[in-house]
């Protein structure tokens, strides 16, 4: 994501600052998981973040961009935890590196207030993260980075390839959270055989 891609009016200097910015946003999940995201208002986002909608203004111009920096904050944790993951791993094929990001986004859903009704901003708009790419496009460029030092194939050729596994997995996890709160456990792990084989027959076992 371009470090100028930002949805803030301003950026927090004081470290007071910055903590209002993080609750508006920890407000604004709270209340989609509560609500949606089409009933949110920034009203109520300054009245449960206890801060004047004033101060809200001050950093975002409306709803849409609180969210923005909330699909942006929950990107960034996510490619983090995947990171870290994939160091403690060492993987040496493709079937830890697929069950460790599926894990990590099923996590995310189950547990991340907010996640499970915007997940990476399609619900707001296909191209919320980056005004240039659609949201599964800046998924699929940073698990291209991550993974391009540790698999020994032509960028464009591994990016190709996560394209094609990260589509395939999102539709099939969504039919799996629209059957299971939860998430389906056999859909996902059928996600996770669908995949580790399209993987496998691209880049080998």
């Amino acid at each position: 994501m371009p470090a100028d891609t930002t949805p803030l009016r301003r950026q927090p200097v004081q470290q007071r600052s910055a903590k209002r910015v993080e609750q508006m946003l920890d407000a604004s999940a709270a209340l989609i998981d509560e609500l949606g995201y089409d009933a949110l208002t920034t009203t109520l986002i300054a009245k449960r973040a206890g801060v004047a909608v004033g101060s809200l203004y001050q950093f975002f111009p409306d709803k849409r961009a609180v969210v923005q920096a909330l699909t942006q904050r929950n990107m960034e944790r996510f490619v983090a935890a995947v990171n870290e993951r994939l160091t403690e791993l060492s993987p040496e094929h493709w079937w830890d590196v697929v069950d460790s990001i599926l894990d990590i986004y099923l996590r995310m859903h189950r547990e991340v207030p907010g996640f499970s009704k915007v997940h990476f901003g399609d619900v707001v708009d296909r191209q919320l993260l980056d005004e240039d790419r659609d949201n599964n496009a800046v998924l699929v460029d940073s698990l291209t980075d991550l993974l391009s030092v540790r698999v020994d194939r032509p960028v464009e050729d591994l990016r190709f390839a996560i394209t094609i596994a990260n589509e395939a997995a999102d539709a099939l996890l969504k039919l799996a959270f629209r059957r299971e709160a939860s998430g389906d456990e056999k859909i996902v792990t059928e996600t996770k055989y669908l995949v580790k084989g399209y993987l496998a027959s691209k880049f080998g076992e």
